[in-house]
């Protein structure tokens, strides 16, 4: 799910956070029968807030492979503009005006209208984006862009294509090989809140004009989720972790088994923590 987007100004919400007393240490053989199911969510729930869950910082795609999520298109124009689309499907473009010292590797979007939400179809290695109106970014036969589709066809399908000498940026491709460019505006072009700029997916060869930036929400990057993920496993209490073995723990066994949790093996060292309990039972 896509949560309202948030931009530069907007006064962060308060997020309200409960502690629970953790009393690994005050519990001892009977008494110590654990918390309940209630406690022990408020007590995880605590744990993750210490990193926001919903991370709506912009950072830059990589790779093709990052792109999801609400993205924005940043244009190789000057000053930098975004590829926008109004509620009418008219496509056209913004100039960024959340950057600094217009360096296109900090744009982030000021007006929903510059925000696409990217999804990768299913089974391949194509794309759709969805305009703030519910309704895809298209390229036509002659190369026109526009967003009046609510259904994805051929024409709203795209590859993204990694620049190979010039990292972080991409070539948009449409499924007749055919490249989004920008070019200057002309004396017919519309100034419907854009700087002229006409985008359009009829370049056959790469330039510079075809060479564009996505940025995209954090949270939604595999490489920075992976490594919450990785945080996240490596927080159990001491409690949990002797709850699974049956038996108080050493401070080494606990760090053994934290360890054992960032990297992948936990449940092979749990059992190995286990058998040691009952060699010692019965030795």
């Amino acid at each position: 799910m896509v949560k309202p987007l948030s931009f530069k100004g907007d006064k962060p919400k308060k997020r309200k956070r409960t502690r629970v007393a953790d009393n690994d240490d005050d519990d001892n053989g009977a008494g110590a029968a654990g918390p309940s199911s209630a406690s022990k969510q408020l007590r995880r729930a605590d744990e993750a807030g210490d990193e926001p869950a919903d991370d709506d910082t912009w950072v830059a795609a990589d790779a093709p492979s990052d792109v999801s999520g609400p993205v924005m298109f940043v244009l190789p124009t000057e000053p930098p503009s975004a590829l926008a689309c109004d509620a009418s499907g008219k496509v056209f473009t913004i100039p960024v005006e959340n950057i600094v010292d217009a360096n296109p590797t900090t744009a982030e979007p000021h007006d929903v209208r510059q925000v696409w939400v990217a999804n990768r179809i299913a089974g391949t290695e194509h794309f759709r984006f969805k305009g703030h109106h519910g309704r895809y970014l298209a390229c036509d036969k002659i190369g026109l862009l526009s967003a009046h589709s609510e259904a994805v066809s051929p024409l709203e399908t795209f590859s993204l294509v990694a620049t190979a000498d010039t990292p972080g940026t991409f070539q948009v491709q449409t499924l007749r090989d055919t490249l989004l460019s920008v070019k200057p505006p002309s004396k017919t072009t519309s100034s419907s809140g854009g700087r002229g700029d006409e985008v359009r997916g009829d370049a056959d060869t790469i330039s510079f004009s075809t060479t564009l930036r996505i940025r995209m929400q954090a949270r939604f990057k595999p490489r920075l989720r992976a490594s919450k993920e990785e945080k996240a496993l490596a927080k159990i209490s001491r409690r949990e972790l002797e709850e699974a073995v049956g038996r108080r723990l050493e401070d080494d066994e606990v760090k053994k088994l934290k360890r054992a949790r960032r990297e992948g093996n936990y449940h092979e060292t749990l059992l190995d923590v286990k058998v040691k309990s009952k060699h010692d039972k019965f030795s």
